[in-house]
């Protein structure tokens, strides 16, 4: 009797311990979540820095249809490498609110002569519903045949913005560091589920955070500011020349009116933006 006796003392010492680890695995992904929040707050605040209503980065994010931050993608080779990252994917609504994180892992292999070391901040423009829903199946590929077409920002669409109406993905990296043969070909992007457990406290998919928005953290309430900012930048600035357009037509109109000669016909018509 004695002895069961123990033997359940010891049950219910294990049982606890247990419970109190899984507790404490499940806090230590929630802080290490919002650690991630936090810094790629901070990284589109460096990314963007500078940048003005004209500028490629900011019309890309007015545009897009969903973003992918990671805050820290660091790489370490010497004949052999990878590369690893905490991602976060967040995605626009009809009326331009931008939906809470869910949590990705960006990962990859790399061989051949490769030497140095390099940390990287990137951003993924999402500027499709195809590329949306490439980004939300639970692994995706970068490469040729991945099901979504992607392009580096530091290419000529920088400059130009050619390609954002064909391209479904295109890429804004900031690095640190010197790194030989470095890219995102093979790169890996997988769903973190236990973090997304974590953050919002119950079993949530990328597809029930960013489309369907059916949970919300407001920890993450500094991000989705940081990006509703820099993307009304453009809206601003087009609404400013816009406004500045009428009121030009208008004098000119008024003007010729005064001289007795008469408006030319028609309206003034609008090009519409290229279809995402």
């Amino acid at each position: 009797m004695h002895f069961f006796r123990r033997l359940s003392s010891v049950s219910l010492i294990v049982a606890a311990t247990m419970l109190s680890s899984g507790v404490v695995v499940c806090a230590q992904a929630a802080d290490s979540a919002q650690s991630t929040v936090d810094k790629a707050a901070l990284t589109v605040q460096d990314i963007f820095l500078g940048a003005n209503g004209q500028s490629a980065l900011v019309n890309n994010l007015a545009k897009s249809r969903a973003v992918m931050v990671c805050p820290s993608m660091f790489r370490m080779s010497i004949a052999f490498g990878g590369a690893h990252g905490e991602c976060v994917l967040l995605a626009k609504d009809a009326r331009g609110s931008w939906s809470d994180p869910a949590f990705y892992k960006l990962s990859s292999a790399s061989f051949g002569i490769q030497l140095g070391v390099q940390s990287s901040q990137i951003v993924f423009f999402i500027m499709t519903d195809r590329g949306l829903q490439a980004l939300l199946d639970s692994q995706f590929q970068f490469g040729s045949n991945a099901g979504a077409s992607f392009a580096n920002m530091s290419s000529a669409v920088a400059s130009s913005n050619a390609g954002a109406s064909n391209t479904d993905i295109l890429v804004a990296q900031k690095s640190q560091g010197v790194f030989a043969g470095a890219s995102l070909g093979g790169s890996k992007l997988t769903v973190n589920s236990d973090q997304n457990r974590a953050y919002y406290k119950q079993s949530v998919g990328p597809e029930d955070i960013v489309v369907s928005m059916r949970v919300n953290n407001p920890d993450a309430d500094p991000l989705r500011s940081v990006l509703m900012r820099y993307a009304r930048m453009a809206q601003t600035t087009s609404g400013t020349a816009a406004s500045s357009g009428a009121a030009n037509t208008s004098n000119a109109v008024n003007d010729s009116d005064s001289t007795g000669a008469t408006a030319p016909s028609g309206g003034i018509q609008q090009e519409s933006l290229s279809p995402r």
